[in-house]
């Protein structure tokens, strides 16, 4: 038999610390043309590391964009969304779209806010004032027909209601002073020049009446209206002559001369007229002038003549009367 050659037992030796690779720089190497007959590598497979480009959603900005299209955080929660404002800041902190600027936003919201209340009292005034002065315009109208038809007017005087605001007297009912005024108006066979007429504390009973606490009026009745209501003849012209008296001017054929008239009244609403000095006129001349009477057709319940006087225009009526009822139907 043959022996095997004894082999020496190797040592033991301490393990050896993984040694790590030399490092080694990169540096890029100068493109290498391929060699004929082979396609050039894909860009993905050029050599040496390179980092990948970067997603479309991690580009930069351009220069000229509005900063609020400023690049997004690198750890935004997906790409092409804008960063969201910390959970703890207030909204009005956060990129809107006046920029980041904070409280810009609310501070013009804040601004229109308070310019609303404003703009809803004016509408409010203007409505209240709109719907007082309609209101008057129709009680006044209304008023206009119930004076009409008390005095018994041909036409519609026209009536005022001073006081501002007037929603408050027609809630009330109540009115402090209402102002009567006609011009040019017949009552009966009587033309009246001009009416004026003021009622104070004036009462609203139902739809068409009235209750007057205190009434007085003016009427001015002209001559010539005068003579057509006594039938007087033609060719007499009447004139002033004194507070109660009439100077009569004849001028009929020969005749030329004048007489003089009293005017009194004799009843609640009577004027009387008559001659107590014809001179030498005849009295058949004279005619309906020697001695008539006037009546006023119509006044209101509790109204009555005060006084009566001769002035340049005609004969001017005072009329008064207290707690007076006015009705549409009367």
């Amino acid at each position: 038999m043959s022996e095997e050659p004894t082999r020496p037992s190797p040592q033991w030796q301490p393990p050896q610390a993984p040694q790590e690779p030399p490092t080694r720089a990169w540096q890029p190497q100068a493109p290498q043309s391929p060699p004929p007959g082979n396609p050039p590598p894909p860009a993905w497979q050029a050599q040496g590391p390179q980092s990948p480009p970067p997603p479309a959603w991690q580009a930069q900005p351009a220069q000229d964009a509005p900063p609020w299209q400023a690049q997004a955080p690198q750890d935004a929660a997906a790409p092409g969304w804008p960063a969201q404002p910390p959970q703890d800041a207030p909204p009005w902190q956060g990129q809107g779209p006046y920029g980041s600027g904070q409280g810009s936003p609310v501070a013009v919201r804040g601004r229109r806010r308070r310019r609303w209340p404003w703009i809803t009292l004016i509408v409010i005034i203007l409505v209240l004032v709109a719907a007082d002065r309609g209101a008057l315009a129709l009680t006044e109208n209304a008023m206009a027909s119930q004076f009409q038809s008390s005095v018994g007017l041909s036409g519609k005087p026209s009536v005022s209601i001073p006081g501002i605001p007037f929603l408050t007297q027609l809630a009330e009912r109540d009115f402090k002073t209402v102002n009567v005024n006609a011009t040019n108006e017949t009552t009966g066979p009587l033309e009246i020049k001009s009416l004026t007429a003021t009622a104070h504390g004036m009462h609203i009973h139902g739809l068409n009446s009235a209750e007057i606490d205190q009434f007085t009026a003016t009427a001015l009745v002209t001559f010539t209206a005068l003579g057509n209501a006594g039938g007087i003849p033609q060719g007499i012209t009447l004139s002033a002559d004194g507070p109660n008296k009439i100077q009569a001017t004849v001028s009929i054929g020969p005749i030329s001369d004048s007489a003089t008239a009293q005017v009194t009244q004799t009843g609640p609403n009577k004027i009387n007229i008559h001659i107590i000095d014809a001179g030498g006129i005849p009295t058949s001349v004279l005619g309906s002038l020697m001695d008539f009477t006037i009546t006023i057709p119509k006044l209101p319940a509790g109204v009555a003549i005060q006084s009566i006087s001769i002035t340049q225009q005609g004969l001017m009526i005072t009329a008064s009367g207290s707690h007076v009822t006015v009705s549409q139907n009367s």
